[in-house]
């Protein structure tokens, strides 16, 4: 009778069986096509492209910005067959970035910048996992630290009087001499290497890698990212021109990461050399037998990265304050009053004064809110999916922080375009806490910047040094009219000011002595 049974029940269980994957496959297409439609909204994408033909190749940070305004703080689009979802508020960001950063945290597969060109050994562009980790620790140590932080000091002081004496010389060439002192902070604390000029080996080595990364792409700008077979096409192929560039920047860039680290560790054996960044994770490979291969890939990548991310922002910053100060007269006034009453005129700020100095923290505030140093930047990978104020996220989507438009919200600050310090005295400590640029600026959670408040620190001192030593104003033509600076950005995943003209004099005749007083008391 077993047999019988057997074969009266197969067919029944086989029906049974089909009917229940059916129901599944019923299901699993209904529930497709409700996330589809519980999608964040946004722009209609077309097949193949997505919405890649309504993204202009300049200020793409507008376009998102007019997206936020049609559909709302979070859009979702498609670059490509690419889901992308632009933050176009502060709250936003920090609810998926920051409150859910457990999620957020990941980036998108950059082929171009770290598989082709060499950067897959920086930490900005990694994926979150145990090698990001291991990278951020070491930059906390080094940067977020207060005894670290203190230790810089000195090297801050002395690159912000030599900055303070170049201007003095050929105030013509101000953007020079700001990228000389920014670039002079960064070498001695990475490597303890003290440059002379921006004509400096190790400098130019750098200059020249970050340049030509800069001009070949903006992260996940590439059809490489979006169509990863690409990268496959043989060099010697038409279409491959994007490889054949890639693989020569990855040269620049291997050059640039490892002349200085192989410096260093010919100074470790001699003896001579100085304490850096990259000494100090040497020295600890040392009580182990010397770094591995993998530990040398690291540190170089950490080191290359403190230099990259540290420099164009920082220098960045510091042109949009002369900008500012050379277009609003008012502000720079206020802020050297407040100077003269809390400093005076017989020596230049130091560290100790900041907390005395309120006006003066204003004006950072909203040189970094009026023109954001970095628009988009890099973007974030949601690893699962997720639920966002009734709407599906799909894992794998790319989340792009439009920072530009956060520190252009009218909600926030009223007039955005105006540069006006003042609102940060008149707005409610609650909002004006809540909306701080600095919490936009250095991007959120886990990949917010770790060397931020070095960075601040670094434009506070040289900011506050410059206003009171000099003056900056308006040049004025042959018949004395004042030349207007445009106040134009460039675009580009760093927005730089255009070149611009601005005169800069010193305040009183003693502005060398000043200097030369404060150069003493220096230890190093």
């Amino acid at each position: 009778m077993e047999p019988h049974y057997l074969h009266i029940f197969a067919p029944v269980s086989f029906a049974a069986c089909l009917l229940l994957l059916f129901r599944i496959a019923i299901s699993w297409r209904l529930s497709r096509r409700c996330d589809r439609a519980r999608l964040p909204p946004g722009p209609k994408a077309i097949p193949v492209l997505g919405n890649v033909h309504q993204l202009p190749q300049t200020y793409q940070e507008r376009t998102f910005a007019d997206w936020t305004k049609e559909f709302g703080d979070i859009v979702f689009a498609k670059i490509f067959r690419k889901p992308v979802l632009v933050l176009g508020s502060l709250r936003a960001a920090q609810d998926l970035l920051e409150k859910k950063s457990g999620n957020y945290s990941d980036r998108p597969r950059l082929i171009l910048l770290s598989e082709l060109m060499g950067w897959d050994n920086v930490v900005t562009h990694m994926e979150y996992g145990d090698r990001f980790r291991k990278h951020r620790r070491w930059i906390h140590d080094n940067f977020q630290t207060k005894s670290a932080l203190q230790g810089y000091q000195p090297i801050q002081c002395r690159e912000t009087y030599t900055l303070l004496s170049g201007l003095l010389e050929s105030p013509v060439d101000f953007l020079a001499h700001i990228n000389r002192w920014a670039t002079g902070m960064i070498m001695e604390i990475t490597y303890g290497h003290r440059i002379d000029s921006l004509e400096d080996e190790y400098v130019k080595l750098a200059h020249e890698a970050t340049t030509a990364t800069v001009l070949a792409g903006s992260p996940g700008s590439m059809l490489v990212d979006f169509f990863p077979i690409l990268k496959a096409l043989p060099t010697w192929m038409p279409g491959a021109g994007f490889k054949r560039e890639a693989l020569r920047i990855r040269g620049m860039v291997r050059a640039m990461m490892q002349s200085p680290y192989e410096m260093v560790t010919l100074a470790l054996a001699a003896g001579t050399a100085r304490p850096s960044f990259t000494a100090s994770l040497l020295e600890e490979t040392y009580s182990r037998n010397g770094p591995s291969a993998e530990e040398v890939d690291d540190i170089q990548g950490a080191a290359g990265v403190i230099y990259g991310a540290g420099t164009e922002t920082t220098v960045t910053v510091l042109s949009t304050f002369i900008l500012a100060m050379a277009l609003h007269p008012d502000a720079f006034r206020r802020a050297q009053e407040e100077l003269d009453r809390v400093i005076g005129k017989s020596r230049l700020p130091d560290f100790e004064d900041r907390g005395s100095l309120p006006y003066l923290d204003c004006v950072i505030s909203e040189v970094l809110r009026w023109r954001c140093p970095v628009p988009l930047g890099i973007p974030h990978n949601a690893m699962y999916d997720d639920e966002y104020r009734g709407y599906h996220i799909p894992g794998k989507t790319m989340v792009i922080a439009n920072m530009w438009k956060m520190t252009q919200d009218s909600t926030y600050y009223p007039e955005p375009q105006k540069f006006r310090p003042e609102r940060w005295l008149e707005m409610d400590r609650h909002v004006a806490e809540f909306a701080d640029p600095r919490k936009i600026v250095f991007g959120f959670g886990r990949r917010l910047c770790p060397g931020r408040d070095f960075a601040e620190a670094s434009i506070w001192l040289a900011a506050a040094n410059i206003i009171s030593l000099l003056d900056i104003t308006k040049v004025k033509d042959q018949w004395g009219t004042e030349i207007v600076p445009s106040a134009d950005y460039a675009s580009g995943f760093v927005s730089q000011p255009k070149p611009f003209v601005c005169s800069i004099l010193p305040r009183c005749d003693t502005a060398a002595d000043l200097i030369a007083q404060a150069r003493v008391g220096l230890t190093i």
